[in-house]
C-alpha cells in the first residue's frame, strides 16, 4: 500500500487478504498457491471500504462490479454479499 497502517489496519489488511484470495476467488486459482497474488489489485479498495465502515451490501457492490468489469466474468450477488459479510465481521472483530 505504501504507507505504513498501525497493527490492527495491517491485520486487518491480511485479514482481508485472505478473505479474497480462500472465499471470494472469483476465477477459482486458490488452489494454486503461485496465483497467491492475483487477487491484490483489488485489495487496497476493499480495505478501504472496510475502514470507511462501509456496510456489507455497499463492499458486496465493489466486488460484483470487479467482477464483471474489471475481470469480465458474471457475479453471484449472494456469493459476494457473504464474502462483504465476512470482511465486515473481520473489520468489527479487528479494529472495532
Amino acid at each position: 500500500m505504501g504507507e505504513k497502517l498501525p497493527p490492527a489496519e495491517l491485520d486487518l489488511y491480511n485479514a482481508i487478504e485472505e478473505i479474497l484470495w480462500r472465499d471470494w476467488d472469483p476465477i477459482g486459482v486458490n488452489d494454486m498457491p503461485e496465483a497467491r497474488d492475483e487477487y491484490q489489485s483489488y485489495l487496497p479498495h476493499i480495505f478501504r471500504l472496510a475502514v470507511e465502515g462501509k456496510d456489507a451490501e455497499h463492499i458486496s457492490s465493489s466486488l460484483v462490479a470487479t467482477i464483471e468489469e474489471s475481470i469480465g466474468l458474471g457475479a453471484s450477488r449472494e456469493h459476494c454479499l457473504m464474502v462483504a459479510r465476512k470482511i465486515v465481521g473481520a473489520k468489527n472483530e479487528i479494529v472495532g
